[in-house]
């Protein structure tokens, strides 16, 4: 990667715009921002290492002062869709390589688009509320009863559990774990603790309450899984909280394989959505209410999703949940009942897990990963987040020099950073403290969100 394409313009601090800044500007590109309200510009200022151009996006001396010409990226994120459209133009009129946009309109999601991106001059197209939508389909899909991220091409899984006081895994070390189960090649990678997230060393000891993550290949998964005390339940009912474009496009993409409930507190949207989801069952009523809950289905419901525009709403309707299911149902595994919850502001997402939700998603997460792979790809061929915690599950390549080939993985400062596993001989091994990586090798690391830059670092020359 040249310096040029190293140079990130990006164009607006709201929503995705902040989050990915911070990750941008640790990751140690030469970031400049264009941003025109004052308490984002003050925030910025006083947060970031980057370069910040006050004013309007539509105002060319803007780009002027930014020397937009000599950038190889721009990220146009603000919540306007028509200014990040004519950035991308503005972008591609001053020879900026890359252009990537967020566009909200369903225009040039079609199909058949009357323009399409590319007729845009935008490289790639973000639109946070449909990875948020695609990312609850896709749990939905691969878990059984718990969060399950693939990565090398899915032969490698990170499935997560709750530990218990009865569980295996309870009151022993990370160490001591991998000697009682010498028979299983896996690695504890992450542990959610109350509201922290921790990247433990051999000597971190598993406690009662910790989510603990756990990487494995998945011919192993049967027997991770029994370790960990994870029964396989087969998801069918789901009950959707909320209609906006979340709640509407995770119905959208359930409802030809799962039986769909979804529950709107606005009367007249919930009539609009009666309409377009032919296959889901559409309902008014105000879901942190628990008689509302119970009267859409909730003690037949398997899978609950909070999908409102309000962050305390979704917290608060999947602990209400979990806690109707515990206390009124009459079935005695109903406490079973999964809960995923939308929550937009990032330092609820911990939070929300620790509350009881099962499954906390943001948006501008999955929008600044898929940013992230776009920029890097080459060296970075997969990032995924760890819902229910603040980590990342990273799938990179070696660069020749860089630091993780020079020594042994125990050699090597990872404090915060897992090298889980890499991939030698034609098949995914779990790493060990012995590990060195040759040049052009594939790895999984695992990292706290804020150490993303520190572990692409490791393999970049």
């Amino acid at each position: 990667m040249s310096k040029t394409d190293e140079r990130i313009l990006l164009v607006g601090l709201g929503g995705v715009g902040y989050h990915l800044a911070r990750r941008l500007s640790q990751d140690g590109h030469h970031l400049t921002i264009i941003e025109q309200e004052p308490t984002q510009i003050a925030r910025a200022d006083a947060e970031l290492d980057a370069r910040l151009i006050p004013g309007d996006a539509m105002d060319v001396a803007c780009w002027r002062r930014a020397e937009a010409s000599t950038m190889g990226t721009l990220i146009a994120v603000t919540d306007n869709d028509a200014v990040n459209v004519l950035a991308a133009q503005i972008g591609h009129h001053l020879g900026i390589r890359q252009k990537i946009a967020r566009i909200r309109s369903l225009a040039v999601w079609e199909e058949s688009p009357l323009i399409s991106a590319a007729d845009l001059s935008i490289d790639l197209v973000i639109r946070p509320e449909e990875l948020a939508a695609e990312e609850i389909h896709r749990l939905l899909k691969m878990r059984a009863g718990n969060v399950v991220v693939d990565v090398g091409e899915g032969e490698m899984q990170v499935v997560a559990t709750h530990v218990t006081p009865s569980s295996p895994l309870c009151r022993h070390s990370v160490r001591e774990l991998a000697a009682l189960n010498g028979h299983l090649d896996f690695r504890i990678v992450c542990v959610a603790r109350d509201i922290n997230t921790i990247i433990p060393d051999g000597d971190f000891k598993i406690l009662p309450d910790d989510h603990v993550y756990i990487l494995g290949h998945c011919h192993d998964m049967p027997a991770l899984m029994k370790l960990a005390q994870l029964t396989h339940d087969a998801r069918h009912n789901v009950l959707i909280v909320g209609g906006g474009l979340i709640g509407e496009r995770v119905a959208a993409l359930l409802q030809d394989t799962y039986p769909v409930t979804l529950l709107e507190q606005n009367a007249e949207r919930a009539e609009v959505l009666s309409h377009r989801l032919r296959k889901t069952e559409c309902l008014h009523g105000d879901g942190s209410e628990a008689d509302v809950l119970i009267q859409a289905g909730l003690m037949t419901t398997d899978t609950i999703v909070a999908a409102t525009s309000d962050n305390e709403t979704n917290i608060i309707t999947s602990v209400l949940a979990k806690h109707l299911m515990e206390h009124r149902s009459p079935d005695p595994h109903s406490e079973h009942v999964k809960t995923i919850a939308l929550v937009q502001r990032e330092e609820y997402l911990v939070l929300a897990s620790a509350m009881g939700a099962d499954v906390a998603v943001n948006k501008k997460v999955l929008a600044s990963n898929e940013i992230l792979r776009f920029i890097r790809r080459g060296q970075v061929l997969a990032v995924a987040h760890l819902h229910g915690c603040d980590a990342e599950v990273v799938e990179l390549v070696a660069d020749a020099g860089s630091r993780v080939t020079q020594r042994p993985l125990q050699d090597l400062d990872l404090t915060g950073i897992i090298i889980g596993a890499v991939y030698r001989g034609g098949a995914w091994k779990i790493a060990t403290g012995t590990t060195r990586l040759a040049t052009g090798e594939r790895a999984v690391g695992i990292c706290s969100s804020l150490r993303l830059g520190e572990l692409q670092a490791l393999f970049l020359s």
